[in-house]
């Protein structure tokens, strides 16, 4: 049975959110295997996720900008939120993964309910909510994988 979610998914969406996954998927199982640097996969892996985490930050500005049914209060509210998450990357990279990933995976979570709050206040495409869901599992998993690797 097809998710008529999944089957409304744009393609370039499907590629471009899937493939920014795929260092996610590479670098921690790396930081986990390789005894040798798995420190060095651990930091790329939490350089990376503050990368995404900063990034899905800015999706609140552009839907403020772009969604005409906001309120001016729900309208600030989203370009106050939208810059949340850039702040808890940076103070993430500031510190070692076994600080970092709580940040991180904070600030994931974080972000997906303020998605599922912006919904509730405005038309978001159906696919959104679902795909972010996924997206936002597979980083916070990875994410607090990465952390075994800097404990063993």
């Amino acid at each position: 049975m097809v998710d008529e979610n999944i089957a409304a998914l744009p393609r370039s969406v499907a590629w471009l959110g899937y493939g920014g996954l795929l260092p996610f998927l590479a670098l921690a199982p790396a930081s986990l295997i390789d005894q040798h640097h798995g420190a060095l996969w651990s930091d790329a892996l939490y350089a990376y996720g503050a990368i995404i985490l900063s990034f899905i930050g800015a999706l609140h500005w552009g839907l403020a900008m772009s969604l005409p049914e906001l309120s001016e209060r729900q309208r600030t509210a989203c370009f106050t939120w939208s810059v949340v998450p850039a702040l808890i990357a940076w103070l993430a990279v500031l510190f070692s993964p076994p600080l970092a990933a709580p940040l991180l995976v904070g600030g994931f979570i974080a972000h997906y309910l303020q998605d599922r709050r912006l919904a509730r206040q405005a038309k978001l495409a159906d696919w959104y909510l679902p795909l972010r869901l996924r997206l936002t599992s597979v980083a916070v998993i990875s994410l607090v994988a990465g952390v075994f690797a800097s404990c063993v």
